[in-house]
């Protein structure tokens, strides 16, 4: 028996619905083009109820006729689209990215207009995760560079487990530190570092979400990954890159389990004659990741590490450290205070900070001429990119460090930051007699002035830069623990 024509157009429009509606759950990440929707131009994704629901939708390739998205909670509409109606929302592309939150108390829509080639995901999460594709308001660290190498550092993601010492068993941490425990696998995110050259413009191009920097060209070799816990603000991942051009702008994102986005920053390799090689991954100096007028590392060693450091310069440090812990603790820590603000166990970290610095003088060199990106960005802000605090350095000139290895080349030293030494000022009791150099008498001999603190009256913040470094590459003086101010 033939079906009455009028049922037949029915059940035609009710099949062509079925295939272009599909259920998303919770968790879910999806790609999607018009071939997933059996060639519909107007498809339908149905929403999970839910009463704090996130849908966000990233664009995974550049194109002049993008997709338009809509949301409905009323489970009434079928299709939501750009004529609206009660409750119909459209999710705005920002980026390449875009996302909407909600309630969904009988599952909810997601209509896609002008649906072609161009693919997209699709992501829903719930409760206070927030949206699975996102750009992160924290940005990348750059360690350092040589002339075909950088040190890079994801934003923090974990904070580290300190345990304080307690009186009456108040015990520091000894002076040679171990390796740190990593956080578990399933604690950790899954990076993925995009690197590319600047003039290139191949990352800048893209739409800044992660599908598509995933698939972007990603320049450099990766020698060295692990995770790293440089300093307080918690545990990184650390790229060592090789097979870079010197003098070369660079442009780097890090992407977090391969939708969230943090970046961009902006770095120069360094010239063909720049000599130090670059020191990182040494537990009692965990800050310590740039390049140090060494002697080259060993053969398959590309770079320096806890492993490769000469005794001379690492057993004086450590002898230092621990004479100066054995001092501290000649006073009642635990059971007085002599600071409401500030315990012997911030103390040492902060000498030990010091020390470091000061024992490991950090290599550099001028940057680009006016087409770096940092200048043309000044140019365009109309700020004023003060200058670095370098001290050229020569074989006859007596090493701020007397135990560095003798070098036989020039090179320019980066001053540490005054900061780095008033955190010590700062945070021990007064009878250790440690004292720093005031601005106004030749602090500026042996230590970055101005950068950070606004010279003599020493407002945090509001000197020349307000931070040690920045996301265009500039680093005006060496001070671990202040990178926290990048911008």
């Amino acid at each position: 028996m033939l079906l009455p024509h009028s049922l037949l157009l029915l059940l035609h429009v009710s099949l062509t619905y079925a295939q272009a509606t599909q259920q998303l759950s919770i968790g879910s990440l999806n790609t999607y083009t018009s071939a997933n929707f059996s060639g519909s131009t107007s498809p339908a994704l149905r929403l999970p109820p839910s009463t704090n629901l996130s849908v966000s939708v990233a664009i995974c390739l550049s194109s002049q006729s993008l997709p338009r998205f809509f949301v409905t909670n009323n489970t009434e509409i079928s299709l939501p689209g750009p004529s609206g109606g009660s409750n119909v929302f459209e999710i705005q592309l920002n980026d390449g990215y875009g996302n909407w939150t909600g309630s969904t108390p009988e599952g909810g829509v997601l209509a896609v207009t002008n649906v072609g080639g161009t693919p997209f995901e699709v992501g829903v999460t719930e409760g206070d995760s927030g949206p699975m594709h996102e750009v992160l308001t924290t940005i990348p660290l750059l360690g350092d560079t040589t002339s075909n190498q950088a040190l890079i550092f994801s934003s923090p993601f974990s904070l580290p487990n300190v345990v304080l010492p307690t009186y009456p068993n108040y015990t520091l941490p000894p002076a040679n530190l171990s390796y740190a425990t990593q956080p578990s696998s399933g604690g950790s995110p899954d990076f993925t570092l995009v690197l590319a050259p600047t003039s290139s413009s191949s990352l800048i191009s893209e739409p800044q979400t992660g599908c598509a920097l995933r698939s972007a060209t990603s320049v450099g070799s990766q020698i060295f990954q692990s995770l790293w816990l440089r300093d307080a603000s918690g545990w990184r991942s650390e790229w060592l890159m090789g097979g870079l051009t010197p003098l070369t702008n660079y442009t780097a994102y890090v992407i977090e389990n391969r939708t969230k986005v943090s970046g961009p920053i902006y770095f120069v390799t360094k010239s063909a004659l720049f000599s130090c090689p670059l020191v990182h991954s040494v537990p009692y100096c965990p800050a310590v990741s740039y390049a140090v007028p060494l002697p080259h590392p060993p053969v398959n060693f590309a770079a320096h590490d806890a492993r490769t450091l000469p005794e001379s310069l690492t057993d004086p440090l450590l002898s230092g450290l621990t004479n100066f812990t054995t001092m501290l603790t000649t006073f009642a820590c635990g059971r007085d205070i002599y600071s409401p603000l500030q315990t012997c166990a911030d103390c040492q970290r902060e000498y030990r900070n010091w020390l470091c610095a000061i024992s490991f003088p950090r290599c550099s060199e001028e940057g680009l001429p006016s087409t770096t990106t940092s200048s043309i960005a000044a140019q365009q802000t109309g700020a004023q990119v003060p200058v670095s605090a370098l001290v050229p350095v020569t074989p006859t000139n007596v090493p701020r460090n007397l135990n560095l290895p003798n070098i036989t080349s020039n090179y320019s030293m980066l001053l540490p930051c005054l900061e780095t030494c008033t955190a010590v000022d700062r945070a021990c009791p007064y009878f250790l007699g440690f004292k720093c150099p005031l601005p106004q008498f030749n602090a500026n001999v042996s230590y970055g002035v101005g950068f950070i603190d606004k010279g003599e009256s020493g407002v945090q913040g509001h000197g020349l830069a307000g931070y040690s470094q920045d996301r265009y590459g500039n680093i005006w003086c060496q001070g671990p623990g202040l990178e926290e101010g990048v911008a």
